[in-house]
């Protein structure tokens, strides 16, 4: 077999590939096997009909067709490792010249991974907020607990803000009830904006026993999207009372005695939290500016797969699980068709180079993924995912995605080694020291967020 490669653009390339007729044998025999299982000529028995007869019977080049499908997947991957491309998707095969006993000749275009020079890194310097927790910030987490160890009680009046009340609920659409907007005993908190737009209105004022009736877009249900005639009527109203903030609330909501301890708790889990979005900030904008430095050509089918891939899980997933299509979606947005092609394009065209720049910086630094690593990160994903870290792993096995989780561990860990490389200040001008064990695990994250979308469009595929 002879081959050569011929560069299209910097992100694909033709291959030629000319084989002589011998090399065809394995699968001349193999395709005169698979028809002799298939037909029936009488005179002979099922699976012993000669070579000569079969040419005679159903054709030469029935069989040549056969061959040739069976033989160009393994010179085609042949043509490709000799030439040491990194091919992306499907080939378009050509078959230019098949002669009888003689040659057999083809070309394959296919995009490749471009070839990417890594820019010395080590001067990159990014700017992050700085981690401050003020007493606004402690006084209204602890406001936060208090709310949760807050007490109800019936009252015989109207409704008022921040009430609880209980409701019962039925929409119409058109005059009819919805077979799905019939809701009783739900328990509603007045002002906290979670059920229907103008509900706060309709039962504020109400005692129980009376009932109003409001127009709301409703959220979700067979009828998402759609205006509403809601009748709501109140079956109790109840009071919220809160505990005093106090040493007593201190030892019924916490581990702490004392009110001052509970506070001071409340102010070094505030900054540990400020400080892992302040280290999630440096590492996006870190890859921001690693991106700025390279120059990576995007394949333009890559690129189109990706996009079709993301609009298709948002409208086909995402959103038809909440009931909304993609034009209320957008409405809901406020963004035109248009902005969202271009946010869509400009987000796939982000993931795909990331995913570039990110491997080539793993070959170049030579980044292992050991047990350890791929089972810590196996459990975040199984976690947000929703699973068991064994249903978890026992998919990604089933589905042959545990070479996707090592490039998501390795990516990790070439973001890591940049951001240890950048000078990342606050907006006081202070250093931020993110020590390893933060900054590899968020690395991981913010390397996955940015580019497993685009995994699946990147990753080599099988060629042919």
């Amino acid at each position: 077999m002879k081959s050569a490669v011929e560069t299209l653009n910097p992100t694909r390339v033709r291959l030629t590939v000319e084989v002589p007729f011998e090399e065809l044998k394995d699968s001349l025999d193999a395709a005169y096997k698979k028809i002799n299982q298939q037909v029936t000529v009488k005179g002979f028995r099922k699976g012993k009909i000669p070579a000569r007869v079969i040419d005679q019977r159903f054709g030469r080049g029935a069989v040549l067709e056969e061959a040739v499908n069976d033989a160009l997947p393994k010179f085609y991957t042949d043509a490709v490792n000799e030439a040491e491309l990194n091919p992306l998707g499907q080939p378009e095969v050509d078959i230019t010249e098949l002669k009888d006993n003689e040659l057999l000749s083809f070309t394959a275009e296919v995009d490749v991974r471009p070839t990417i020079e890594i820019p010395d890194y080590s001067g990159i310097e990014v700017e992050v907020d700085a981690v401050e927790v003020t007493d606004e910030d402690v006084e209204e987490s602890v406001q936060q607990l208090r709310d949760r160890f807050a007490s109800t009680s019936p009252v015989e009046r109207a409704a008022e803000d921040g009430d609880v009340v209980t409701i019962d609920l039925e929409a119409k659409v058109d005059g009819e009830v919805l077979e799905d907007g019939v809701a009783k005993d739900v328990s509603y908190t007045i002002g906290s904006g979670e059920l229907l737009d103008g509900i706060d209105d309709a039962v504020k004022g109400l005692s129980a026993g009376e009932e109003a009736t409001f127009t709301s877009e409703l959220k979700g249900g067979s009828a998402a999207g759609r205006e509403a005639e809601v009748t709501v009527k109140v079956t109790q109203v109840a009071a919220r009372e809160l505990p005093e903030l106090d040493d007593e609330f201190a030892q019924l909501a916490s581990e702490f005695d004392t009110l001052e301890e509970l506070k001071a708790d409340s102010r070094k889990r505030l900054a540990n939290m400020k400080q892992y979005d302040q280290a999630t900030q440096a590492q996006e904008r870190v890859l921001d500016k690693l991106l700025e430095l390279v120059e990576v050509p995007v394949p333009e089918k890559l690129l189109e797969d990706e996009i079709n891939t993301r609009k298709h899980n948002l409208e086909h997933h995402q959103l038809a699980q909440m009931g909304l299509t993609l034009d209320r979606y957008l409405e809901i947005q406020g963004k035109t068709a248009e902005e969202f092609e271009t946010e869509t394009r400009e987000a796939a065209i982000k993931g795909i180079k990331t995913q570039f720049v990110l491997d080539e910086l793993v070959n170049k630094e030579k980044l292992n993924v050991n047990q350890e690593e791929l089972t810590e990160h196996l459990m975040r994903r199984a976690a947000s995912s929703g699973m068991s870290p064994d249903q978890f792993a026992q998919a990604v096995v089933e589905g042959g995605q545990v070479p996707m989780l090592v490039g998501e561990v390795a990516r990790g860990k070439a973001l890591a080694l940049v951001v240890e490389a950048a000078t990342v200040k606050d907006t006081n001008g202070e250093i931020v020291d993110l020590d390893d064990e933060e900054e590899e695990d968020g690395s991981a994250e913010t390397a996955e967020t940015a580019s497993s979308e685009a995994a699946e469009a990147g990753e080599e595929k099988p060629e042919a």
